[in-house]
């Protein structure tokens, strides 16, 4: 019997360090603020619904499996809970043209992005340099490649 009660904490401490890890390297590969924001504080749901870029507010916030993120609505942060993957950007929020062409982490601006297949993608737009623009002349090709390039981040 004390051999099974030890197995079974050993399990769930093993557990438990395991899924800290897991969060622990998603943090680490997301484009994040120092305090662990995302999409610097614009509301992931809201791109969705309204199809614009909606600055998020810190009193109407979620943090999701150690990303944070803040919403316009109490109703988009209820959305974001009951299906998170769908509303979190890809590539961890970093630039999705440059994840493409070059398996690069670039920031992004955050009012620059673009909803495909039910996915969203940011982008950097700064400079003279819309990345969305270049995004769109080779989007199936660039997609494939931020998705495979972007599996060597996150395994």
């Amino acid at each position: 019997m004390k051999i099974l009660i030890i197995a079974s904490w050993l399990l769930i401490a093993f557990s438990a360090g395991s899924s800290a890890q897991t969060v622990n390297a998603r943090i680490q590969q997301f484009n994040l603020s120092k305090s662990g924001l995302a999409i610097e504080g614009y509301d992931p749901v809201a791109y969705f619904t309204g199809n614009k870029a909606t600055q998020g507010k810190k009193e109407i916030s979620i943090t999701y499996e150690g990303v944070t993120y803040y919403f316009s609505t109490a109703q988009n942060r209820e959305t974001f809970k009951a299906a998170p993957m769908k509303y979190e950007p890809q590539y961890g929020g970093w630039c999705a043209y440059a994840m493409g062409a070059k398996g690069e982490k670039v920031e992004i601006d955050p009012e620059t992005f673009k909803i495909v297949n039910g996915k969203l993608y940011l982008f950097y737009n700064k400079y003279f340099n819309n990345t969305l623009k270049s995004w769109n002349k080779d989007e199936v090709q660039l997609n494939a490649n931020a998705d495979r390039n972007w599996s060597k981040f996150i395994h």
